[in-house]
């Protein structure tokens, strides 16, 4: 399978290119038997949020999957999932992914809580590489993208993933519904 490529994002393979990804992402990478189907792309760090992503590299927002954060409470526990829906779309946090976490009310993680705890970077938050006690919730859309532009755990790369291998991520739950 060939290194993806999207618009104007050309991938590199993840074992050239382990300086361009968080800690926890690289050590996913390295344990995840479809990696050499994925690339890596250095971008502008002032580019890394969806919108100025989208318009310079001419991507689609449908290709973009955008990872949420959300947490709940039930009896004493914590339940934290990170959604990823695509760009065009917005995870249902106060309907499905509440359900689906059992919890009353569902709430975003805090972003210094979520950068601490998930080693990544503000803006470069990924499904891949997240603490296995969070559950990964997976929109059914993305898995239909030739290809979908996730963070890297850092601002200043993105990884570029076949769509199909979304459901595949350690962890990965496809849930229909999570986004509207």
């Amino acid at each position: 399978m060939s290194i993806p490529q999207l618009g104007g994002l050309v991938g590199r393979p993840f074992a050239d290119a382990t300086d361009l990804l968080a800690d926890p992402t690289a050590a996913a990478l390295a344990d995840w038997a479809h990696h050499g189907a994925m690339g890596v792309v250095e971008i502008d760090p002032d580019l890394a949020d969806t919108a100025a992503l989208t318009e310079a590299y001419d991507l689609p927002l449908a290709a973009s999957g955008n990872c949420v954060l959300v947490a709940g409470r039930r009896d004493g526990e914590e339940r934290v999932a990170a959604c990823v829906v695509a760009a065009d779309t917005r995870a249902d946090v106060n309907g499905l992914v509440k359900r689906t976490l059992d919890v009353r009310k569902a709430s975003f993680l805090a972003m210094d809580r979520a950068v601490e705890e998930s080693g990544m970077e503000h803006g470069g938050i990924t499904p891949v590489g997240l603490p296995a006690a969070w559950r990964v919730l997976v929109d059914p859309r993305l898995l239909e993208a030739d290809v979908v532009v996730l963070g890297s755990g850092l601002r200043r790369s993105k990884l570029l993933v076949p769509g199909a291998l979304l459901a595949e991520l350690p962890g990965a739950e496809v849930v229909e519904g999570l986004a509207r």
